[in-house]
């Protein structure tokens, strides 16, 4: 029952297969560090022909305000929805991001630039002091050999971060796209020959 006290209306068929698919983008949401509720609201939006106010949303999801405001706060800074600049009887419009690549390529660019960014400035700030560490005379052995050990991982992370930014840059400019977009291409011609 719902506030009311009455039954909420059976959904349709269609309702029930798109609430499928809405339920699935809530069960997966914990990758982009968004809670099942955010998600579900994300889902439903995503079907929505147009942008919802936050009283709309609110109504959808039939959430406390507080709850709401969480949650819708979360996709935005997860670029899952954006706020547009027209309004709606002076309130504020959110519109779900429906294009998965331009949002995939704008969240994973984000997440994996700032890991690069943390990670390459802590390495070039301690991988000097390390140097300095085993070329010391007065280093113990066994504290040169470990500090060596440390340096070797340093330069792999080096290497791997390196690679990241390369990644990174790709995934920024659409490259990878364009790179899986023709892979796929091939499977299919391989998979489907144009018999003669």
């Amino acid at each position: 029952m719902n506030q009311t006290g009455k039954e909420p209306p059976a959904l349709t068929q269609w309702e029930q297969l798109r609430e499928k698919v809405v339920e699935a983008i809530g069960a997966t949401m914990d990758l982009y560090g968004v809670t099942h509720s955010a998600g579900l609201l994300y889902g439903r939006m995503f079907f929505e022909d147009r942008p919802l106010t936050l009283e709309e949303m609110k109504d959808k999801m039939k959430m406390s305000k507080s709850n709401m405001s969480y949650a819708a706060r979360a996709l935005l800074d997860a670029n899952m929805i954006e706020k547009l600049d027209t309004k709606q009887d002076r309130k504020d419009l959110y519109q779900a991001q429906g294009d998965f690549y331009t949002f995939f390529r704008s969240f994973f660019s984000t997440k994996l630039q700032r890991e690069h960014d943390v990670m390459t400035a802590s390495i070039a700030q301690v991988m000097p002091d390390l140097k300095e560490l085993i070329l010391h005379p007065d280093t113990p052995d066994d504290v040169r050999h470990e500090a060596l050990k440390d340096l070797h991982k340093l330069y792999h992370a080096v290497e791997f971060y390196e690679w990241l930014q390369t990644f990174v840059d790709l995934l920024k400019e659409g490259e990878l796209e364009k790179v899986i977009h023709d892979i796929q291409q091939r499977r299919r011609t391989d998979e489907d020959p144009v018999s003669d």
